[in-house]
C-alpha cells in the first residue's frame, strides 16, 4: 500500500499537533499541582489555631460566632471578610498578611503539645502572686530532673 506524499504531510501535522497538546496538558497539570500544594487561607487559619491551642469552639466564643461557621471558614466553604481578618490576626497574634499568606509566618514553630500550650495560656491569665508561686515549683521539678538525669 502506498502513502502519498500529501497524506504523509498531513500526518506528520496531525502527530505535532497532539504532541504539542499532551505537552499542554502535562505542564497543566503539574502547575494545578503546584498551586494546590499551597496552603489556603482556611487551612493556614486552621493550622494557625491549632498551634495557639485554640479549638474551634473556643475561636467562635471569642468571634461571637458558633463553631460551624468557624470549620466552614477553615474549610475555605466561608470567605473571611476584612474585619473578621483583623480579628483573628489579633486572636492569632499575627500579623493580616501573615493570615493571608503574603508573608512568611516570624514565629518560632509551633508548640508541639497543645495541652500544653491551652495551660500556659491560663497560666498568664492568673494573679502574680499565683503565677510566681507555679513558677518556683516547676523550676524544682526541672532541677531535679537536671539532677537525675
Amino acid at each position: 500500500m502506498r502513502h502519498c506524499p500529501e497524506a504523509m504531510r498531513l500526518r506528520n501535522r496531525l502527530y505535532a499537533a497532539l504532541e504539542s497538546a499532551v505537552e499542554e496538558s502535562v505542564l497543566s497539570k503539574k502547575k494545578s499541582s503546584a498551586a494546590s500544594d499551597a496552603e489556603s487561607i482556611g487551612e493556614r487559619l486552621a493550622r494557625l489555631r491549632k498551634e495557639k491551642g485554640i479549638t474551634q469552639v473556643e475561636l467562635a466564643k471569642m468571634l461571637d460566632t458558633t463553631q460551624p461557621v468557624v470549620s466552614d471558614y477553615e474549610r475555605g466553604l466561608l470567605r473571611l471578610h476584612g474585619e473578621l481578618i483583623v480579628q483573628l490576626a489579633g486572636i492569632l497574634e499575627v500579623s493580616a498578611d501573615e493570615l493571608l499568606g503574603l508573608e512568611q509566618l516570624q514565629r518560632p514553630g509551633p508548640a508541639r503539645d497543645r495541652r500544653l500550650a491551652r495551660r500556659l495560656q491560663a497560666f498568664d491569665k492568673l494573679p502574680k502572686r499565683d503565677r510566681d508561686t507555679l513558677t518556683r515549683t516547676v523550676d524544682a521539678f526541672l532541677e531535679r530532673a537536671q539532677v537525675a538525669g
